[in-house]
């Protein structure tokens, strides 16, 4: 396939390219600083996406099969990153007229309040006893401005009329890619608490081809 990934030199998205490459797919890759990915056989297109380059998206995106987002702030100053650059990749998209669309967000996301969903569930339906009382509460409250920033980028996504799938995993480890995760449509995981990152990128590849996840929220953990 013919990728597009977004953020593709951070803690999630170089996973999504090296698996990419290593799959044989034809890549290029959407970053900040290409210095990155010096060294990498791979199309690289510069762009912040803080403050997006709508010429440079349509450039990286046109043709692709698919467009892979593995965006978000990374500290306080980045806020509002995910749901600005999630924007302009998907007026890019719309130009070009590239549909499908994985974003990455986060597992507590469907109980946060956004513009399109000003009084979301109090729980995920997936959610267990801790997670509903104590994980999901706490993660809210420390993570309150990212993740007001991923609920207005789900808006953004929902909204696209693009064929989207938003990945929501728990916790990021840094431990190898095992291959080996839990997933579930439209609510997260049972006793999910933490996964890989390298695992989310391969659930998130995998994501693309599979039309019953189209229009999805899909939950995903170890």
């Amino acid at each position: 396939m013919k990728l597009t990934i977004i953020a593709a030199s951070g803690g999630t998205g170089r996973h999504i390219l090296d698996q990419a490459l290593a799959a044989g797919h034809d890549v290029t890759a959407v970053v900040r600083n290409p210095r990155k990915l010096d060294g990498t056989a791979v199309r690289v297109v510069a762009t912040d996406l803080s403050h997006p380059d709508g010429a440079a998206l349509r450039e990286a995106i046109a043709g692709a099969d698919a467009v892979l987002s593995a965006l978000g702030a990374t500290n306080a100053a980045e806020e509002g990153v995910a749901e600005r650059g999630t924007k302009a990749v998907i007026e890019a998209m719309q130009a070009t007229g590239v549909r499908r669309l994985v974003v990455l967000s986060a597992a507590p996301i469907g109980t946060v309040a956004s513009p399109q969903r000003p009084n979301p569930p109090k729980h995920d339906p997936g959610d267990g006893f801790f997670m509903r009382h104590l994980g999901a509460p706490f993660a809210r409250t420390k993570f309150r401005a990212h993740y007001a920033d991923l609920a207005a980028m789900e808006d953004a996504v929902r909204s696209s009329g693009l064929d989207w799938s938003i990945s929501r995993p728990p916790m990021f480890t840094d431990k190898p890619l095992t291959g080996t995760y839990r997933e579930a449509l439209g609510r997260n995981v049972r006793g999910g608490f933490s996964i890989p990152r390298a695992d989310v990128a391969h659930h998130m590849l995998a994501l693309v081809p599979r039309p019953e996840t189209v229009a999805q929220t899909v939950g995903v953990a170890s």
